[in-house]
């Protein structure tokens, strides 16, 4: 009898360790099958695409910098990446709330001028339902300046450009961002854009300023390409862009259709923490 409790003993522990075993084999079995698969070294996220996008082209203001040119620039190669584009030569199109509510993106070269209340109110609510938006130079730089509320959304604004076109150099400062991961220093021929900015941004890149034209910011650092939000609105910012063909640059150029590509994607993707106002 002895030898038989044993056993039994022996038998209902055995059982009690089995029924603690399997249902944790079948968890551990439940996550590998749900888990994404690792990926492999030196693989990266997919990179944004145009691809499917629909963007909202707007150029007009000040010819100063190049609306049109511009515009023949970077819309066929918008559509060469696979999206569909509408271009407009009017900011009525922000009151259209068909086209409002359609787009991914909106990419606008409008330097000055005004835009009324309504026009301003279907720009603002769309980037902050999501809609992207990005830009260059005084194309959203310094665009309808009585519109605090628009200048809010950008994250900056111009001031001054300090001896007009000129030799400077645009310094890389976030190696990691996909903006701006792989690029080097690089030497531009344009203006050099003193802005007011806003200190909640992503800065990608700066600029020192000589004093040469203006003694009292000698040494000054100036943000030149940065990301923000808006609501939920992906906002890129590049001041480069002066004319048409300072996107002869690559750097320039590149820095550009890596900011729109992003923007592009701000409906399709999770807010992107970051507290990084350091430049």
């Amino acid at each position: 009898m002895i030898i038989k409790i044993e056993n039994m003993h022996i038998l209902r522990n055995k059982r009690n360790i089995l029924f603690r075993i399997i249902p944790a084999i079948a968890f551990l079995l439940l996550i590998a099958q749900c888990a994404p698969a690792d990926k492999s070294p030196g693989e990266q996220a997919p990179e944004p695409t145009l691809e499917g996008k629909k963007v909202l082209f707007v150029h007009g203001g000040w010819e100063g910098h190049d609306p049109e040119p511009t515009r023949d620039l970077f819309v066929p190669w918008m559509r060469s990446e696979g999206a569909e584009v509408i271009v407009s030569d009017s900011l009525g199109v922000y009151t259209n709330e068909e086209i409002m509510e359609s787009i991914d993106l909106i990419v606008q070269i409008w330097t000055m001028g005004k835009i009324s209340k309504e026009q301003e109110e279907g720009l603002l609510n769309a980037i902050k339902r999501g809609v992207g938006i990005a830009g260059w130079h005084g194309g959203i730089g310094d665009s309808f300046r009585d519109n605090v509320e628009y200048q809010f959304m950008v994250g900056g604004q111009w001031v001054s450009h300090p001896g007009g076109v000129i030799d400077y150099e645009v310094n890389i400062t976030d190696h990691n961002d996909p903006v701006t991961k792989g690029l080097e220093d690089f030497a531009m021929h344009s203006e050099q854009y003193y802005m007011h900015v806003d200190p909640n941004v992503k800065v990608m890149a700066t600029t020192e300023f000589s004093g040469e034209h203006a003694d009292w910011i000698d040494g000054c650092t100036m943000p030149v390409v940065w990301k923000k939000y808006y609501g939920k609105g992906r906002i890129f910012y590049s001041s480069l862009g002066h004319v048409v063909t300072d996107f002869e640059v690559p750097e320039a150029l590149e820095i550009q259709k890596r900011g729109i590509r992003w923007a592009s994607e701000s409906l399709y993707h999770p807010f992107e923490e970051w507290i990084n106002p350091k430049y």
